[in-house]
C-alpha cells in the first residue's frame, strides 16, 4: 500500500507518522491560489470595506489640515491645505497657477523654480505652511499685464527654448541670476549660477544668450 501511496500521484507516505498526506503539486498550488484570490476579490466587494472609519486616514487627514494665508502674485489667498502639502501642488492644484511645472519632485531639474521673497528657490522642496506671510512669485506674476518681463522677451526673442517645459524654471531662475550682483556677469559665471536648471532640449547656448540680453537691458548697458 505504501508504494501504490508513493505512486498515484495525489497523496505521500509522512515517514513520521506512516500515514498519507496530500502531496504538493503544481495542481493542487494553482487551486489553493485560484480559492484565495476568489476570497480576496470577494472582500474587495463588500460595500463596507473601502469606507474609512471614523477616525481612520481621512478623518486623520481632514484633522492634519489648517489654514494658511499665502500671498501670491500680490494676491491674498487663505486656503485649507495639509501640514505635509507641498508648495508647488498647492499652487497647481488649489490656486490653478500652473505656469510652473513639475519636473522631478525631487529638486534636481529646476522646473518649478519660483520667487519666495525674491529669492529662487524649488517649490517641489518646499512645504507650503513654511511660507505664511511670505512674498511669492510665479511665472504669471512676472509680466506687468500684458508687457512681458525683460527676461521673458529675451527668452522670445532668442528663441530660448524647444520644448518649453523648463522655461518657466529657467526664466524665474534667470532674474533671480541678474538681480543678485554678487554673481559676475561672464558666460561662465552665468552657467554656473543656472546649473541647476537642466533643459532636455539642449538650448543651452540661446539660453546663456537670452539671459545675457536681458542683463544688459535692466542694467543699463549697451
Amino acid at each position: 500500500m505504501g508504494d501504490t501511496a508513493n505512486h498515484d500521484g495525489e497523496h505521500q507516505l509522512d515517514d513520521a507518522t506512516g500515514a498519507l498526506k496530500p502531496r504538493l503539486t503544481r495542481r493542487r498550488f494553482l487551486q489553493s491560489v485560484g480559492a484565495s484570490g476568489v476570497g480576496a476579490a470577494s472582500v474587495g466587494w463588500i460595500p463596507t470595506a473601502s469606507a474609512a472609519p471614523s477616525g481612520g486616514p481621512a478623518g486623520r487627514e481632514a484633522a492634519d489640515a489648517r489654514a494658511l494665508t499665502l500671498k501670491v502674485n500680490g494676491k491674498t489667498h487663505t486656503l485649507s491645505v495639509a501640514n505635509n502639502a507641498i508648495l508647488l501642488d498647492v499652487l497647481r492644484d488649489q490656486l490653478g497657477l500652473t505656469g510652473t511645472k513639475k519636473g522631478c519632485d525631487h529638486g534636481q531639474c529646476g522646473a518649478c523654480t519660483l520667487h519666495v521673497n525674491g529669492v529662487p528657490v524649488n517649490a517641489c522642496l518646499s512645504l507650503a505652511v513654511m511660507h505664511q506671510g511670505d512674498d511669492i512669485t510665479t511665472i504669471e506674476g512676472l509680466s506687468q499685464g500684458e508687457r512681458l518681463h525683460p527676461v521673458q522677451q529675451a527668452f522670445w526673442e532668442h528663441d530660448a527654448y524647444q520644448c518649453g517645459y523648463c522655461t518657466a524654471g529657467q526664466i524665474m531662475c534667470a532674474v533671480g541670476v541678474i538681480g543678485d550682483k554678487r554673481i559676475p556677469a561672464d558666460d561662465a559665471s552665468l552657467r554656473e549660477a543656472m546649473s541647476g536648471n537642466i533643459c532636455r532640449c539642449g538650448a543651452y547656448r540661446n539660453i546663456v544668450t537670452a539671459i545675457q540680453d536681458a542683463r544688459g537691458k535692466l542694467r543699463g548697458e549697451s
